[in-house]
Formats: C-alpha cells, structure tokens, sequence
C-alpha cells in the first residue's frame, strides 16, 4: 500500500499488516508475487496508469471547487422535462446525504429492505394516484427512456399489426431523439406530426405517444383520438407533467394506456440533467409486460404484511434474449425522495405549489398580451411560447444580463417555463426584460385550463400522504425506515458481481453544491465550462483506466451502458456495408442483462457453452464463430468471468472473434479486479461499458442511480451515442435524455480517481483480489469453492457451493441467506451464476476485522447446517429454515421451537452488543405473485 496517499489508506479496509496477515494464509510473502499468480502474464500491465498521485481529501476538494466555480448558476426557465424545485432540508439531510439510505443496495432480500421498499411503495402509489392508472412501476432512468419502453410496451401488447409508432410533434425533443435509437435497430417506423391531425389515419399506427400539456405548453383533450385509436386496435402513451397532474384531468381518465414521465421537479435537483426518476404506469391488463422493477406486497411467515420485489424481478435474468426490456438499474433513491416530498407535502400542499405556478404563469401571460405580444399557446400550467419576431435575440441577451434563461425555441419565438422556485418578483424581471423597461404585475392572471381539462377526483388520500408535514414527523419516518434495513453504514454487504464498496463522504459532498445541482441540462455552453471540463477529464481518466481510445458518460445504467456499446457496433459494421452482421455469441454464464440488450438491439442471441471450470469453452466459441462469421457482429464476455476467474485465454477468445469479422465487447461488471492491473482495451475488447456505481463508488442508492458509460476503441468512437442539444452529429442518436446522463453524480467518480491516484486503484484492485481469495480459502474446507483459476486462486469474488447440502440434508441457499440476516449481515448474491450457490465479493473497503467477523458467521451456520445434518434438529424447524428471527417472534409468550431463544437470536456474543432485528420473517413470495397488490397496504394491515 501506498503510505502516504492518505485517502487510499483510509478507502482500503486491511491495513499493511492484515494485508500481510491474509497473504501469509494464502502461502504468499508479498502482493507482487500473489497478483502475479491470479493475474495471466500475457494481459498483466506492469506500467503504472498516467494519472498521477492521489490528492487528499481537501485538495480534491478545492480543486473540484475550482471547477464548480467555473460553471454559473442562472435561473433556467427553459423547461422541456426540466423544471427548478425545492429539496426540502429534512429530505435533504435525512435521506439524499444520509448513508442509510444511498449505501443500500437493490432490495433483492426484502426481509432487510422494508425501509425502502415502503419508500417505493410510496412512489408508485403517488403515481397511479396521479396519473389515474391501476399500477406504476419503481421507476424508470428518464423520460426519454421511459418513452421508448412505453413503444416497446405497445408493440407487445396491441393488437395492431402496424410497425409504425405515431409521436406527438409537441413531445420534449430529446424523448423524441431517445425513442427514435430505440425504433430503428427493432425495425420500428416512427412518425413525427400533430396527433389531433392524423386521427383519421388510426389504422396506420400501432401505438401513439402524446404530451400533455405539449412542449410549447398547450393542454390539449385527447379523450376523442384515444377512442378512435382504441377502435383501431392501437395503444395510447400520455408522457404527462407530475406537478400539472394536480390541477389537470388525469391521463387514466381521458383513457390512456400508458402514462410517462418524470418526478424531478418532486424536490430533485436539475443536476445538469439527472439523476432523475422517471415514471410508467399502466393498465392492470398490462402489469406483466411492465418493464423494470415492481414492488408489491405479500406476508412474512407469521402471517404479517411485507413488501418485496414482484412478478418480472430481474425479468432479464429469468428470460434473457426473451426478455422484454433490459431494465436493471432503476432511480430508486430518486424516486423515494420524489415520494417523500409528496408526503411531506401532502396533496394540499402539492396543489397549492401547482396553483401558484398556474397562478404566476397567468399573470405573465396577462403581462404579456398587454405588452402586445402574442402566444402560440391558447392554454397552458405553466409553460408559455410566446412569438418574439425579430427582438428574439435581445429579450434571451437582456434575460441573460439578469441572470435567466430562457428557452430557444426558434430565431422568432422564446418559451418559458415557471416552476415551484419562482414568484411574483421573477414575473416583475420577465415582463421588464420583454418590455424593454419596468412594468407592472397584472393583478389579475389569465386563465390557461379550461373547466372541462380540471382535475376533480381526490388523490394521494392514503396515511402515508396526509401525516408527516412537520419536519420532527418527516425526520422520525425516515429514520425509522432506515432502521429497518442493512445498507453498508451497517455491516458489510458481500454481493458478488455487485461491488458494494465505500461511498466516501468526500466524494458525496460535491453533489449538492449548487454548481452541480442547480444547472439545467440546455444551458448554453459558456455557463458549464467548469461541467465540461471536471467531464472531459473523467473520460481522459477512465480511458487512461481502461486502455480505450473515447469514452461516453452518457449511458445512465450499466445495462444501457451494453445496449449503447451494441448499438455502437451495430452502426460500425453497417458503415462498412455489413449491416448483415446481426448474431450475437453470448457465454452462458453471462449476466442476463447482455442478452436482453442484445435483443433491444435487434440481434440474434447464440449461447456459447462454458466448461467445468466456468471459463468459455473455447472449441464451441470455434464452432460457432465459424458457424456464424458471415454474420457474427459480437461477442459479449464479462471479465474476469461471472465465474468469479481471470480466464487464461481471453486473448485467444477475442482473437477468435477478430479473425470471424465480429468485435467484442466486455461488460465492466467485474472491472474492480482490474483497475491498475489488466485493461480491457489492449488485451482485445472493442468496447466495454463500466458501473460507476459499483468500480468508481457512485453509491447504489437502493438500486439506482447507477451510471454505464462506455469506452471504445478508435474505430468506433464516431459511433458513440450524440445528442441534439450539443449540435453533435450522431450515426447512434441519443440513448438518454441528457447529453452527459446522469451528470451531477460523476463528481463522485471524479473524486475517486482523483484521491486514489495510480497508486491508490492499484493498491485498491490487488486488495480487492486478496480479500476475496482469503475469504474463499477460509470457508473452503466447509463449503466447496465451485470455480478457481491457475494456483487455485480466484479473481475478486468466489463461488461457494451448496447444492450438496441441499441434497443431503434440505438446507437451501436462500435458508443460509435468511440465517445472515440473524448475524446482522446482507447475504451474499444468491443461485447466480449457478442455481444453489452464494457468490461473495468483500471488495477492497472492507477491513480484515468485518472480513473475519462475516467468515466466522459462515462458519457458526456451517455447524449449524451440520445439525441438521445429523438429526439433532427436524429438517424443516430450524434455526436455519425459521430464520430471520424478528424480535416480536422471540419475545412471544409462547416458544415451541427446538432451539433456545438465546440460540436465535445471538449466536454469537458480540451480538449482544449490537444487534440487527428483521423487522418481518421470511417471506412468502408464492403469496405475494398471487396476491398482487402494488400500492400502500391501509394503516389496518399493520394494527
């Protein structure tokens, strides 16, 4: 370890004498020689990266300053999806920066999820409340995104044997762009026009996306074209404003299908463009083929209500190339915030916020006629075009001098959106800027929604909405949700493939300057100088990182990190006039999610076999590339494999592909075993997407926000995703509806690199591999390791196996995984790769003494498997299968279990200094598929 980088040294958990400590067990004396074991000498890199020392934490920080204070913060009343909002201060501090809530990971294990699965269960009633559908999903990345999952929806499901897609003239630009590079590679037409217009041609279109209110702000009844597309077998989406929702006809009531959009002006900041949680919600009749995560409710083993993810969970994973999205990360700390706000605000307190914009926007429209000037909208909620002629370029020059933007609609006309941030002194500036000098307010406003587009109907009726509008109230319901779940502030979460490291609070604390949080996405270019640039020096460093030529942040998942990297080498061989080149080989122990995107892209999946040792098997990669090669676009191949090993031959893997015409990509899942060590981009791959939630420590906030940016090598940086704000000339087009993603987390990964310097990631990913070969050789004599490389050593993450005691005496996997809980620990991935195994990854930030304490845990559960081995307790009423123990079970009257209280509850002493208490049992997920229900349970279920 490097000793004089101080933040390495706190950021990497075993200091130089555990280091030493763990490679004296594995029969090494020093670091160089034990990595050079794991690592094949053909693709170790022994150059140091060109990144130069790590900084501390507060030179980081005051360079990182430097930059922000490059950026200006202006007003932006430009709009387009992105609208300026208040985080309230106790949402803020308790829940946006408080680790318990952006450390945790997906809530796969709901027994310790049920803080934050009731934060999204709040979300998605919010929704279906708002948009007057049956059921809304956990969230979506963006708008954009949403939009072309909403299409891909309609094709499904409507009876329509049209290809061709309608979108409304009046939809955000950048949803448009997104929906159009979903449409092509699936073979999809779209037409662009005036919905109300094209009415009479229902027949031509298999589904329609309409905005409401309209990008130029006006709100228009589509009730009569939704029952004419209804009579032609099509399939309505409405991508509608959440905050207008309060005050307009819902989108279920003038009968959509399908509602989108996006929550951020719910108390998310802009931040450049996201992160931001997007919404769907739809019909009953629709719920299975709704894309991404859905949270429902069901019962533990006592009979007492719970959440947990429902029906299409990891659907990727389940039906792979038949998946029907690729949908993985979700925005789930954003959407919990957005729910939280409407709690906290409650429905009185969001119509008030939605009558105060109406009610400025009205005055500004009134200010407006009198100033002679004319709008292209007759209504609106808050959104104006007004028709500027040739003073277009003075008004956006005088808004600018007082610090406001306004949109560019054109060379003759100038839109502007109000939002929650504005009042009547904001409208005083506008009319002053339009007239040219100081006006008056209108005293009375113009009225923009006709009676017959008015909202009626309550929402957001339940408890949940109507009881925390103090902040003592607010502040104690969020810390009694975190309490209830395991996030990294609290133990250890050893997830293989899923790199739940430190979140360091240095890396955290620039995402709320207002230099990052406070700036629209399509600013011009001179207001985000110091955003350019900490941008384009992220991309020099993951590329020094990764050996690849170009990099775009643009993907804001890693999944949409595989689908971009696809369509970069789709758009590479069709500008060689290949475009016949459509099969994708994936290994079969591949994540799921690379051949759901393979699918997106409109490729052909063929699964290559692995041997028994996990690795590809090369003789079938030989057949089939040749079986394949006039058509072989790709290879897909995670490295180190999802086995969990540095494969010796992944040069000759990709020398396979190279010399059949395909190119291949390597997912960056496992990047942490390589930062440092071995890159990518010279030992073969073409591109690979990267996690910066997992490798470069943008936390997983619940399950999101995550960020998939892709590098390439030179021959397909012009293939790289563009976007229309930036003027960029695209072959991809947009995959997301920012320019640059999620922008306003990358800070995190810039402090990161910046921190660790080259030393630091070396030192990181060399602990990230002794860490987990001494976990694997510490359990190998009570648990089999399934897969290890040469030396019997693995890469970062090992595979235990417990199929065999499964067969011998009926302890499953998911028993040992609910018995954790009891030690206080998240367990490890489970039956992934391989169904009946745990896969384990302890990452570089955990320290010997938590690596020690999760190792002694497996193997007091090892001896308690061994009881049940021996008949001293029944099978099916163990500690083992009536885990997790909730505290409510254990201090009942009654106690009929052949095992002590003392024995479940602590079986081990230290827990009696600190213990975790599941607040539910294990629960019953054939109840929960049965029995959906995907909206807060009433307050009854829980007396």
């Amino acid at each position: 370890m490097t000793e004089n980088n101080e933040f390495s040294a706190r950021h990497i958990g075993p200091g130089s004498s555990d280091q030493q400590a763990m490679l004296a067990t594995l029969g090494y004396d020093d670091m160089a020689t034990f990595i050079s074991d794991v690592v094949p000498a053909g693709i170790h890199s022994l150059s140091p990266l060109n990144l130069g020392k790590g900084l501390s934490e507060q030179a980081a920080i005051a360079e990182l300053r430097g930059l922000a204070q490059q950026n200006k913060v202006y007003r932006s009343l430009i709009g387009q999806g992105y609208y300026g909002s208040f985080t309230p201060y106790v949402i803020q501090r308790n829940l946006l920066e408080n680790p318990a809530w952006y450390t945790a990971y997906t809530p796969y294990q709901p027994e310790i999820s049920q803080g934050r699965l009731e934060g999204i269960i709040n979300f998605q009633t919010m929704i279906t409340d708002l948009t007057g559908m049956d059921l809304s999903s956990a969230s979506l990345l963006d708008e954009g995104t949403a939009a072309a999952e909403s299409m891909a929806l309609c094709k499904r499901m409507a009876k329509s044997k049209s290809q061709t897609f309608f979108i409304d003239e009046n939809c955000f630009p950048q949803t448009i762009e997104v929906v159009k590079t979903r449409a092509k590679p699936l073979g999809i037409e779209i037409v662009v026009g005036d919905p109300l217009a094209q009415a009479k041609n229902s027949d031509d279109y298999f589904g329609w996306l309409l905005q409401y209110p309209g990008a130029n702000g006006e709100i228009r009844d589509f009730s009569a074209l939704i029952n004419t597309a209804h009579e032609h077998q099509s399939l309505v989406v409405m991508a509608a404003d959440i905050l207008s929702l309060l005050l307009l006809k819902s989108p279920g009531d003038t009968g959509a299908d399908v509602a989108i959009g996006c929550t951020q002006r719910f108390g998310i900041p802009l931040g450049f463009g996201g992160p931001h949680a997007a919404y769907m919600a739809t019909r009953e009749a629709f719920k299975r083929s709704l894309p991404g995560r859905l949270v429902g409710a069901s019962q533990d083993s006592h009979g007492k209500p719970a959440y947990r993810l429902a029906l299409q969970t990891r659907e990727q994973h389940i039906r792979r190339e038949k998946a029907t999205s690729n949908i993985c990360t979700a925005q789930v700390l954003l959407a919990v915030i957005a729910g939280m706000y409407a709690a906290y605000h409650g429905p009185q307190g969001l119509r008030i916020i939605a009558e105060r914009v109406h009610r400025l926007t009205g005055q500004l429209a009134s200010g407006l006629t009198a100033l002679g000037y004319t709008r292209e909208n007759n209504s609106f909620f808050d959104t104006l075009t007004v028709t500027t002629g040739d003073k277009t370029a003075s008004i956006h020059t005088a808004a600018r001098s007082l610090e406001i933007n306004l949109r560019e609609v054109n060379d003759h006309s100038v839109g502007i959106s109000l939002d929650e941030t504005c009042n009547e002194k904001h409208v005083g500036q506008l009319l002053s800027i339009f007239a040219e000098n100081d006006v008056e307010i209108p005293i009375t406003a113009a009225a923009g929604i006709d009676a017959s587009m008015s909202r009626t109907d309550a929402v957001l009726t339940h408890p949940v909405f109507n009881r925390y509008h103090s902040e003592t109230e607010m502040m104690r319901y969020l810390r009694k949700l975190a309490d209830k779940d395991i996030a990294l502030d609290r133990a250890m979460i050893p997830l293989g493939s899923c790199t739940m490291k430190l979140n360091a609070s240095a890396e955290m604390i620039p995402i709320s300057w207002p230099e990052f949080s406070n700036i629209h996405p399509f600013v011009p270019a001179d207001q985000v100088i110091g955003y350019k640039a900490m941008i384009e020096e992220t991309e020099r460093m993951l590329c020094e990182i990764t050996g690849y030529d170009a990099m775009s942040l643009q993907p804001n998942s890693g999944a949409q990190g595989e689908y971009a990297g696809l369509l970069a080498i789709e758009a590479y061989h069709a500008s060689r006039g290949e475009d016949h080149r459509n099969i994708c080989l994936i290994p079969s122990s591949a994540h799921g999610t690379n051949p759901a995107s393979a699918q997106l892209c409109g490729m052909r999946v063929v699964v290559v076999k692995c041997d028994n040792q996990g690795n590809v098997d090369l003789q079938d990669l030989s057949t089939k590339a040749e079986e394949c090669s006039e058509n072989l676009a790709a290879l897909m191949v995670t490295y180190p494999s999802t086995h969990g090993v540095f494969e010796e031959a992944i040069q000759e893997v990709c020398d396979i592909i190279h010399g059949h015409g395909g190119q291949v990509y390597i997912d960056g899942a496992n990047l942490n075993a390589m930062v440092g060590v071995c890159q990518p981009g010279q030992f073969g791959g073409d591109v690979s997407h990267l996690n910066l939630h997992k490798t470069f420590c943008i936390p997983h906030g619940g399950g999101g926000p995550g960020v998939g940016p892709i590098g390439v090598g030179k021959h397909l940086e012009p293939f790289l995703p563009g976007h229309y704000s930036n003027s960029e000339e695209s072959v991809v087009g947009a995959v997301a509806s920012a320019a640059w993603g999620s922008a306003s987390i990358l800070p995190i990964t810039w402090m990161y690199i910046k921190m660790m310097g080259a030393e630091g990631l070396k030192d990181a990913t060399e602990v990230a591999i002794l860490n987990g070969n001494y976990i694997a050789k510490k359990l190998s004599d009570a648990y089999p390791v399934l897969y290890t490389g040469r030396n019997d050593l693995i890469a970062h993450e090992c595979i235990i196996d417990l199929r065999s005691i499964k067969d011998d005496c009926g302890v499953s996997v998911d028993d040992v995984a609910k018995r954790l809980i009891d030690y206080g620990f998240h367990a490890p991935t489970m039956s992934f790769p391989v169904s009946g195994t745990l896969m384990i990854e302890p990452t570089e930030s955990e320290s010997k003494v938590e690596i020690d304490r999760f190792i002694h845990a497996m193997l007091m559960i090892r001896q308690e498997i061994a009881e049940v081995e021996s008949g001293a307790v029944p099978v099916n009423n163990n500690v083992l299968s009536n885990a997790p123990h909730t505290a409510e079970a254990l201090t009942a009257d009654e106690w009929d279990k052949p095992y002590t209280r003392s024995q479940a509850a602590y079986p081990i002493p230290s827990l009696k200094a600190s213990k975790y208490w599941a607040p539910v049992g294990r629960l019953d997920n054939a109840y929960g598929d049965k029995n959906l229900q995907c909206s807060c349970l009433p307050i009854s279920a829980y007396e």
